[in-house]
């Protein structure tokens, strides 16, 4: 028997400290923190930073301890270009292959042991940690503040949506009691709030081979605003998660093709709303279609469009369950992916996979999140489990399960810290990866490198992300 089947149903092998096995459903999804415990929450000199992470390093000293010390931009760095990697001196620790990962199979998820049994030339480089995500100082007042204070808030109009509400800027849940509570902390991380990206979605076959497709994102975030307060906010507003316009523009026989999505925060209320636009048919159509396990745009169903950005929309095909804390491998401050000279064609192998030359691999811990299909509903993924790194609420890894309860994919998130922004990059970040093992395909969606992120671009959102807009640009 493989080691990834051994540990698959021993969830409680993964915990460290609290051991939180239950569902939305089975317990009060608003229990709250203690006094006790919310006094343990601080910007300095506390047990628990303001997104409730451990601010210690760990025993073995193989974590430092979290410090309100923004990174610096490295010498003769350009803000306008690609960030430069404030850690390039860091040496390989030790690097984990099919002939040793059982040694360290306690540190690595299911979905990773996967890809050891998978795949016999398949490592990971191991190098020193940095618990480099530290954010400006209004947003950890505000997850001080939202800390005792939010509370889930379940639909009114659709089953067994998961939303919330008295949280604003920052983490709404810091010390997460339960499943909901912990992905609002994901839909609540603070992100860059504004943003304009071209973005590669490179399917690639069994063989080897693929086509990159481009895409021009223009997005806007408007949570994480400083000037936001618990009166003028209201996350149940379509927009307030995030505006979303997304044009095709290569390959040729792709390109005009737009996707718009206004997003609410919090689904209490209302629902996500989406369009599309043809250049064949010119017409701006409702696409209640793009949610769910709808296939990724350009993806080749390798992905589905929940995924984006490790988990987006709607939440209410899934038990959500909190499993606790682990010490695991993540993919953590990926500068050396981000870097301009790397272009697609590095980071992809003969192979079809991930140059993992260019990836880094550091030990962090994460929270663990365990998501369940819902009797009566249907997705793709029968089971997923998610692992959360508490320095940031962002996705680092989530194991996809289909619905025998196989396991089947792997997706990864590269992230890194925009030093200059304050804010770590998600949704997306300067690469993701999945990888389907029965299928023994890839999918890479990763930030151009012809074009770097422009965060001072700016629209009315009211009046931009809109479907007139799209019938406007159609007709240029």
């Amino acid at each position: 028997m493989s080691i990834y089947k051994q540990i698959t149903g021993a969830t409680g092998a993964l915990v460290l400290g609290l051991a939180m096995a239950h569902t939305a459903l089975a317990q009060d999804v608003n229990e709250k923190p203690t006094a006790e415990e919310l006094a343990k929450l601080g910007l300095e000199g506390t047990e628990l930073t303001p997104s409730g992470a451990i601010r210690a390093g760990n025993a073995e000293g193989t974590i430092p301890a979290w410090k309100f010390e923004p990174i610096q931009a490295p010498p003769g760095w350009q803000p306008g270009t690609y960030h430069a990697d404030p850690f390039a001196d860091d040496q390989v620790l030790f690097t984990i292959n099919a002939q040793n990962y059982r040694e360290h199979a306690d540190k690595l998820s299911a979905g990773q042991i996967a890809m050891f049994e998978t795949y016999p030339d398949y490592f990971m480089n191991i190098y020193p940690t940095r618990r480099s995500a530290v954010f400006p100082k209004y947003v950890y007042e505000a997850a001080l503040e939202n800390a005792g204070r939010a509370r889930i808030k379940m639909s009114e109009t659709y089953s067994n949506l998961i939303g919330f509400e008295g949280a604003v800027i920052a983490w709404a849940f810091p010390i997460p009691k339960n499943g909901p509570q912990a992905i609002m902390n994901q839909v609540t991380r603070p992100v860059v709030p504004w943003k304009r990206t071209i973005e590669n979605t490179t399917p690639i076959t069994s063989s080897g081979s693929y086509e990159t497709v481009k895409l021009e994102i223009r997005y806007r975030a408007p949570y994480s605003d400083p000037d936001n307060t618990i009166e003028t906010f209201d996350p149940t507003v379509p927009g307030t998660g995030f505006y979303y316009y997304q044009t095709t523009i290569e390959p040729a026989r792709q390109a005009g093709q737009v996707v718009l999505a206004r997003e609410p925060l919090s689904f209490s209320k209302q629902f996500r709303q989406a369009w599309g636009y043809s250049p064949g048919q010119r017409r701006v159509k409702r696409a209640p279609q793009i949610v769910y396990d709808n296939p990724l745009t350009s993806s080749d169903g390798l992905a589905t469009t929940d995924q984006k950005g490790g988990f987006n929309g709607p939440n209410d095909r899934f038990e959500w369950k909190l499993v606790g804390k682990k010490e695991i491998y993540v993919p953590y401050n990926a500068y050396k992916l981000w870097a301009p000279e790397v272009k697609v064609s590095d980071m992809i192998t003969d192979e079809g996979r991930l140059n993992q030359n260019l990836a880094r691999y550091e030990l962090h811990r994460v929270w663990v999140v365990e998501a369940t299909l819902r009797e009566g509903t249907r997705h793709d993924y029968g089971r997923r489990t998610f692992f959360y790194d508490e320095d940031t609420w962002a996705v680092m890894l989530q194991d996809g399960y289909d619905r025998r309860g196989e396991i089947w994919r792997l997706w990864e998130e590269h992230g890194l810290m925009y030093y200059d922004q304050g804010f770590w990059a998600s949704f997306p970040p300067p690469v993701s990866t999945q990888y389907d093992m029965s299928a023994g395909r890839m999918i890479m969606l990763n930030l151009d490198k012809e074009t770097p992120p422009n965060f001072d671009w700016r629209e009315n959102p009211e009046s931009y992300f809109t479907p007139a807009q799209v019938r406007r640009d159609g007709l240029r």
